[in-house]
């Protein structure tokens, strides 16, 4: 493979497959692991984690307080796409225990159609079927649902809302099953805020958590914990720069303030809604140009068409299309908001009652 100037983003290859895949794709590496062949063995990695002023634990006190609650996923039958076509196989990521009801919450990608998945806590402990009870493919996330007669369950403590709880350069730790070894620490910080990444469903996911904690493929699912032990991310997907699968310093990791909006919902099994406003957009001078309105969307009914430029949505300022992507997802189908607009020079305000997006992404949507 030719090496390029700028990082390669893959999706990995998850499944244990019959054919050997060795080509890359322009996406994200999302942190999933083959299961064929790992040892079991934990790695303890000691560096100290200190939080700002006083109260933080070292890595090793959050391994002790925190791993007991991290799972091992296995998933049978889970299909992806392969420069060989569709294949299907046994992949394994990693997920962690919210609450004593049983709940598990992982990455959609680990366990989205699989027949059958199991988990387990530690390299002894036994593998328990669970049911996956709730699945968001639009940002990655499932909660799974284990018999809690049938093992000591360890909740996690879920972090508070990011801006209170995470600022760049805070001390973080990643607990998980990179390349299969079970309950593996590493420690690094939050490189950044404000990250965007590509969803199964190729949607755009907002407000992700970059870090230099080492993410690897069987990380999916497991928890980026603070230096009090609390989860503030789910790690997800890994930059590779080209290199192949491994890390190279740059991981990403979905909010837990995204998971708990839809937590409870995802619990019920119920379906987490999306807001849709219509339009494709490209980057224009101080807004987001329109290119497409999509015929019957509440963008065509409000009366946009192609060559506007959106500079507001909902009364926050938009200024290119990723902004306008957070603003349209900050809402709920069925929301009315005011959208702000240029056309021909003038200034224009419009409302937009917003829809339920489509299953997977428009070929050139971006709200």
């Amino acid at each position: 493979m030719k090496t390029q100037s700028r990082p390669w983003y893959r999706y990995a290859i998850p499944v244990g497959a019959s054919a050997a895949v060795g080509l890359a794709i322009a996406a994200f590496v999302i942190a999933l692991g083959n299961s064929g062949g790992h040892g079991t063995r934990v790695v303890e990695h000691t560096r100290v984690v200190q939080i700002r002023g006083s109260g933080g634990l070292n890595a090793r006190a959050i391994y002790a307080k925190d791993a007991p609650g991290v799972a091992f996923v296995q998933s049978s039958g889970v299909t992806t796409n392969s420069p060989f076509g569709r294949e299907q196989g046994t992949a394994t990521g990693s997920g962690f225990v919210v609450d004593r009801r049983g709940d598990i919450l992982t990455n959609a990608h680990v366990v989205d159609g699989a027949r059958r998945v199991t988990v387990r806590f530690g390299g002894s402990g036994s593998e328990i079927q669970a049911q996956v009870a709730g699945v968001d493919n639009s940002n990655d996330l499932a909660v799974l649902r284990v018999d809690p007669s049938k093992v000591t369950l360890h909740p996690l403590t879920l972090g508070g809302t990011l801006a209170a709880s995470v600022h760049v350069g805070d001390p973080v730790a990643a607990i998980g099953n990179p390349f299969g070894l079970d309950r593996t620490i590493t420690a690094g910080i939050v490189s950044a805020l404000q990250r965007q990444i590509t969803a199964p469903d190729g949607f755009t996911i907002q407000h992700v958590i970059q870090t230099d904690a080492a993410i690897n493929p069987g990380n999916s699912g497991g928890p980026l914990l603070d230096a009090q032990g609390r989860v503030v991310g789910i790690n997800s997907q890994i930059a590779t720069g080209g290199n192949g699968d491994a890390n190279v310093g740059i991981g990403f990791a979905i909010p837990i303030t995204t998971a708990r909006q839809e937590l409870s919902v995802l619990e019920r099994g119920g379906n987490v809604q999306h807001a849709l406003l219509g339009v494709g957009t490209v980057p224009g001078r101080g807004g987001a140009l329109v290119q497409r309105v999509q015929p019957g969307s509440p963008a065509a009914r409000a009366g946009l068409r192609g060559g506007d430029l959106i500079v507001s949505l909902g009364g926050t300022r938009v200024g290119d299309p990723s902004a306008l992507a957070a603003a349209v997802g900050s809402y709920k189908p069925g929301q009315t908001v005011l959208v702000g607009y240029v056309r021909n020079g003038a200034h224009r305000t419009t409302h937009a009652t917003l829809a339920q997006h489509p299953t997977e992404v428009l070929p050139s949507g971006s709200g």
